[in-house]
């Protein structure tokens, strides 16, 4: 019974091999690492990073726009397909007031106010 209880030499083993094995893990990733960072182009210089336009820092321009239409079928056509509709584009509303929030609303789907009345 005595045996059972007596600390053995295979498991202290066990544990080394295992710190061994992590510690090798640890230093291939290392090593691996470096040879990715070798192979990357090098940091771009001073003089090569972007710089001001000539006249100066740009402002933001607010204004509203307006999606374009989508193109009307004439009677007795076939619709378009999705395939042959142009990237829909947007362009400046004449309109210069901003679209608001009912009075009261938050503006969004559950968002706690009281809503429209």
């Amino acid at each position: 019974m005595t045996q059972l209880a007596a600390p053995s030499g295979l498991i202290s083993l066990v544990l080394f091999v295992v710190a061994v094995g992590v510690l090798a893990l640890l230093g291939g990733g290392f090593w691996i690492n470096s040879r990715i960072k070798d192979r990357e182009p090098p940091r771009p210089s001073a003089e090569e990073q972007p710089h001001l336009p000539p006249e100066g820092v740009t402002r933001e321009i607010q204004e509203n726009r307006e999606p374009d239409e989508i193109p009307h079928t004439p009677k007795g056509g076939r619709a378009l397909t999705p395939y042959e509709l142009h990237n829909m584009h947007t362009r400046s509303s004449e309109k210069k007031d901003r679209p608001r929030w009912s009075k009261g609303s938050s503006g969004s789907f559950g968002g706690g106010g009281l809503g429209a009345h």
